[in-house]
């Protein structure tokens, strides 16, 4: 007997399975008679493994208009904007916000978050803050902190130290930010810095890199060199990337197999990246995003992140990483099937890999957190952006959805309508 059962569900892979649930567990996956505490009919609509985002801003989620509004929309007003509100935020305003965008996450079947914690100010509260919301959320969401240094590590006296703080304090991962540095050489040391740092407490390694669109900002070779001379692997991930889309040909084409070959990730953020990018271009206008495909044709784990939610640099936002792939296979123009359905992998089993989930999926043994969609499979769930019919976290049902068919009232056509395609026979 199983504590819970999901039914006839349509995995990822276009299998039809039921899943059944023990404890925080699953128990076994394929064709399951038996008896069960709960029985949810998932006949038909997608059942997949939680949404992930390992790159997001939690102590500035929610705080759009405060102090107040970007008026530029620019990544350098957002800094600055979020330079003052930072240091009149108090811990409990930062608590209530995040916990409330968690509750958000979980009613999306997200599950899984990274959240760079900026470790600026010397009193450290967005750092308290977020290890107060981890601990809160604890049991139905994974919350991984990384200690970020907004300003540049060198920038300040105390930069360095309060990551070296952060991580004392608890914080999970290091964090950088080298295009951000007064120059070019103090941008490649700070990485060498906080490579040792991470090589040595054992942590993994994520850094704001070349978030710019400056095509001289070549940060990420400096990172690539320095994660495999400490053998980080894909303990370490460069996020943004930026500068890539305004990079020579010639000089990518040696860039990638660096990369490549360090093993490390990269997590570009379309929502965020396109928004902020390109703003001191008339026309022709860049893009903003870094060089998905060709990174994927390397065997480079990309993922996509979500970056921002109502905050100083990205005005809208609802947690849904469907929307955040959407983007990306936009911007991307990876719009053949097998490109599609690997955008769906990049918000599911990449970003879990990045993030170092070692429990994830659906598989007997794993742990049982799972989404059922209102959809057939993964393409027709970005097309939809889907309502998520039951969220299952470690073993519990978190949130719930009524199916939400429109009711029409047109004279010889159906009653309702689901845009939904119905499966070929």
């Amino acid at each position: 007997m199983f504590d819970l059962l999901v039914k006839g569900g349509t995995l990822p892979d276009g299998t039809v399975a039921d899943v059944g649930i023990t404890g925080d567990r699953i128990a076994a996956v394929g064709k399951l008679e038996a008896e069960a505490g709960r029985v949810i009919d998932a006949g038909g609509d997608l059942v997949t493994p939680p949404f992930v985002d390992p790159h997001f801003h939690m102590d500035a989620t929610l705080s759009y208009g405060l102090p107040r509004v970007n008026g530029s929309g620019t990544l350098l007003e957002g800094i600055a904007l979020w330079g003052e509100l930072r240091d009149m935020a108090t811990v409990d305003e930062m608590v209530d916000r995040a916990v409330s965008y968690c509750d958000w996450a979980v009613s999306m079947g997200l599950l899984a978050i990274r959240s760079h914690v900026d470790t600026t100010p010397d009193h450290l509260r967005t750092v308290e803050a977020m290890l107060e919301v981890k601990a809160r959320v604890a049991p139905y969401l994974d919350l991984q902190l990384v200690a970020f240094p907004q300003d540049g590590l060198y920038r300040s006296k105390t930069g360095r130290q309060n990551v070296l703080r952060a991580l004392d304090l608890g914080v999970d991962v290091v964090g950088g930010i080298p295009h951000f540095e007064r120059t070019m050489e103090e941008g490649a040391e700070s990485l060498r810095d906080l490579a040792r740092i991470a090589a040595e407490r054992g942590l993994m390694w994520d850094v704001h890199c070349d978030e710019t669109d400056d095509p001289h900002s070549r940060h990420v070779e400096t990172m690539a060199r320095e994660v495999t001379r400490h053998g980080l692997g894909g303990r370490a991930a460069g996020s943004h990337l930026t500068s890539m889309h305004s990079m020579d040909n010639y000089y990518v084409s040696k860039l990638l197999p660096l990369i490549a070959e360090s093993g490390m990730t990269a997590i570009p953020n379309p929502l965020i990246n396109i928004t902020l990018q390109g703003r001191h271009d008339t026309y022709p206008k860049r893009r903003g995003l870094t060089r998905v495909r060709e990174m994927q044709a390397l065997g480079i784990p990309v993922g996509w992140g979500q970056d921002c939610v109502l905050d100083p640099w990205y005005s809208l936002g609802t947690a849904d990483m469907l929307d955040v792939a959407f983007m990306g296979l936009h911007v991307a123009q990876m719009t053949h099937p097998a490109e599609m359905a690997r955008c769906f992998t990049m918000v599911t089993d990449v970003n879990a890999q990045i993030m170092g989930l070692s429990d994830y999926g659906l598989r007997p043994g794993c742990r049982a957190s799972l989404v059922v969609l209102d959809a057939g499979n993964p393409i027709e769930a970005l097309r939809l952006r889907p309502d998520r019919l039951v969220v299952v976290s470690r073993g519990k049902v978190v949130a719930e959805r009524h199916r939400n068919d429109a009711r029409l009232a047109l004279a010889g056509r159906p009653d309702s309508v689901r845009r939904r395609l119905q499966p070929k026979a």
